[in-house]
């Protein structure tokens, strides 16, 4: 198997996480979707990373499907709670990691290009989100140690790569004094062997 991945994005991030808790080695193949000698569209029509190309050839794109063959790929330390209910939770948790890391990518994109009056609104809007999306995190992680259940989980790992990224690309944002619990989660993340080789290289 090889990934193709770019070593600041959260999504490709989370999937480097699982494939290091679950000790699956992979080839890992750098590549930046908005470089103009990108081969990333040769290998998802979406242009998006990560990809993981499978043995057979077979082309997985969207991190949270990578994540889940993952999961299923190797026995151990499993990401994803067996029990319906608590899948689903962890599910919903990747879901809004994700959504934020979404929001905080187009903002880092857009403010690379010209200022205008239809950007600045489009860069509000998702800055709007970043807030909400931090705030329902912490509301929902409350004093809960993980995220789902009383283990380590697929939803601890995205939580944690989005507020990687968001200290890798706005370090003015300063959500540990806003939601002092998800620094608490962030803290217990990152002496986690997983969390330290993927960290976010600029």
């Amino acid at each position: 198997m090889k990934l193709i991945a770019s070593l600041t994005s959260p999504f490709a991030r989370k999937v480097r996480i699982v494939m290091a808790e679950k000790h699956i080695d992979c080839e890992l193949v750098l590549d930046i979707p908005w470089n103009a000698d990108t081969h990333v569209p040769d290998y998802n029509p979406l242009g998006k990373i990560p990809v993981l190309v499978l043995d057979d050839g077979t082309n997985l794109f969207d991190s949270r499907v990578i994540a889940e063959y993952l999961d299923h790929a190797s026995p151990v330390g499993s990401m994803l709670p067996k029990e319906s209910h608590s899948r689903i939770l962890t599910k919903r948790w990747e879901a809004l990691a994700d959504g934020i890391s979404d929001a905080a990518a187009a903002i880092f994109l857009e403010r690379k290009r010209p200022e205008t009056p239809a950007g600045n609104e489009w860069i509000a809007r998702q800055q709007g989100k970043v807030t909400r999306g931090l705030a329902a995190m912490a509301d929902a992680l409350g004093e809960q140690a993980w995220c789902v259940g009383e283990r380590f989980s697929l939803g601890d790992i995205a939580v944690g790569c989005t507020l990687g990224y968001i200290d890798l690309r706005f370090p003015e944002i300063n959500w540990r004094e806003t939601h002092p619990n998800l620094a608490r989660l962030a803290l217990k993340l990152a002496d986690r062997a997983s969390f330290k080789t993927t960290a976010p290289v600029i």
